[in-house]
């Protein structure tokens, strides 16, 4: 790719981005034992997008071959000049920001896994939880694996190639209660290739043994009871209500089109125990669910710091959104795919570690509960969120008791973040997450776990 950009790079003029971009897939799908998918596929082509004065122009061809990349870059000057034509804007040129150069291969050193390899991996822990445990109603096995691969050339002399893959093995199993059937799930896998995760699938099962266990505690289980509680989040729930309810108030294109964070830079929005920062590569400790070291504008990635001691600091920008708010860009455009165009999107978004431990935080909850796996939710523009909890435990005089059964909470994010008290002193990542924000694109969502106080739903 980079050869390729390269005889281009020089010959870009005005404002241009070029880039080539191919979306490698996997899929292996067994529910109660039967193969039901296994497909891979490869999705690419090219992508131009200029700009003049105001007007965006964008084009993209399903190839990348010497005859479709001039005709992208010839396109899209054409719809740039057709808008500015059309409709005057004067907004003037775009903040080049921080230069993104370089080549960031993730690509693993360890032999390939073969297609048939893969399913035998499927296949194997379909079998184990199938002969370890038989009296499960229902296994059901995903792997799915992503690798983005992208180069990008710029007018503004940004020259970079990414090849960033993920693998997540998902396992989900159901029981059948005396009331109907309750269901528990759990990933495996994340930042790599297949080879990098799946070689040795026994590594998973003391966790899936666990999982297991789970699924019991909530069979027998009870309901919570409704109204405000005392809670400790795990960090897989405080990591996607901090990336739903908090990151997208918090992305520049929504904060121009009236989010609830646009009139509180400066302002105290959380306990000053929380401070949320968007990364840049892969995280303070390098385990991050993606790595992105320059945006799909050219633009050197940065670490940003959305919220610091519970104050309100700053926002996610792409080079747009920078210009309209005086400030640099920070490396948050990103496409999903080669015909998608980029948008302000989040990274590796988490919560910072605090001086807490999870024990203590247990202890310190009188009547509460211990909230370990969302399921689905949504959040919109005010930061007001509801989400599904899979998995937890009641909390009785600072001991974990029974399990409950699937419940929600709800709220405004920027007061529950107010109610914080205690953040553990650990950061843990998810292993599978992804932003559906007009386009679909993998994300890092983790952090510590946190004590707030929270809505229920449940059962008097």
């Amino acid at each position: 790719m980079l050869d390729q950009l390269e005889r281009y790079a020089e010959h870009l003029d005005h404002y241009t981005e070029l880039r080539l971009h191919t979306n490698h897939t996997k899929t292996v799908q067994m529910i109660g034992g039967n193969v039901v998918t296994n497909s891979a596929s490869s999705r690419g082509g090219v992508s131009a997008r200029t700009y003049d004065d105001g007007a965006f122009g964008f084009a993209s061809f399903p190839s990348m071959s010497d005859d479709a990349i001039p005709g992208a870059l010839k396109a899209a000057g054409g719809n740039a000049a057709l808008l500015q034509r059309r409709r005057a804007m004067g907004k003037g040129d775009l903040p080049t920001g921080a230069v993104g150069k370089g080549s960031f291969d993730y690509r693993s050193t360890k032999p390939a896994l073969t297609d048939a390899e893969q399913l035998d991996a499927v296949r194997q822990v379909d079998n184990y939880m199938r002969t370890t445990y038989p009296d499960l109603a229902n296994i059901d096995v995903n792997l799915g694996f992503l690798a983005m691969e992208k180069g990008l050339a710029t007018s503004a002399g940004a020259l970079t190639y990414s090849y960033i893959p993920r693998t997540i093995l998902v396992v989900r199993l159901s029981f059948k209660a005396d009331d109907g059937a309750v269901e528990v799930y759990d990933a495996f896998g994340g930042f790599g290739d297949p080879q990098d995760h799946l070689t040795d699938v026994t590594a998973f099962y003391a966790d899936l043994d666990d999982l297991y266990k789970k699924l019991r505690d909530k069979a027998a289980g009870t309901y919570a009871k409704p109204g405000e509680h005392d809670v400790v989040m795990d960090s897989r729930l405080a990591g996607i209500l901090a990336h739903e309810a908090i990151g997208h108030t918090c992305e520049a294109d929504l904060v121009l089109g009236g989010s609830v964070a646009g009139d509180h830079v400066g302002d105290m929005v959380a306990s000053e125990k929380v401070s949320l920062i968007d990364y840049a590569e892969r995280g303070p400790d390098g385990n991050g669910g993606i790595a992105i070291h320059v945006d799909d504008e050219g633009v050197e990635c940065r670490d940003v710091t959305i919220i610091e001691n519970g104050r309100l600091k700053t926002f996610l920008h792409n080079k747009e959104t920078a210009r309209e708010m005086g400030v640099e860009p920070t490396g948050n455009a990103r496409a999903y795919a080669f015909d998608d165009e980029p948008l302000v999107r989040m990274r590796n978004t988490a919560i910072a570690p605090g001086d807490d431990t999870l024990d203590e935080m247990i202890g310190a909850v009188e009547h509460g509960y211990y909230l370990m796996r969302p399921t689905n939710g949504q959040a919109d523009s005010t930061s007001e969120f509801m989400f599904g909890v899979g998995l937890g435990y009641e909390i009785e005089d600072g001991k974990i008791t029974r399990a409950i059964r699937d419940t929600t909470i709800s709220g405004v994010a920027f007061d529950m973040l107010k109610t914080i008290t205690h953040v553990s002193d650990d950061l843990t990542w998810g292993k599978g997450g992804m932003c559906g924000k007009k386009q679909m694109i993998p994300v890092g969502m983790g952090g510590p776990a946190i004590k707030c106080r929270i809505t229920i739903g449940g059962r008097s």
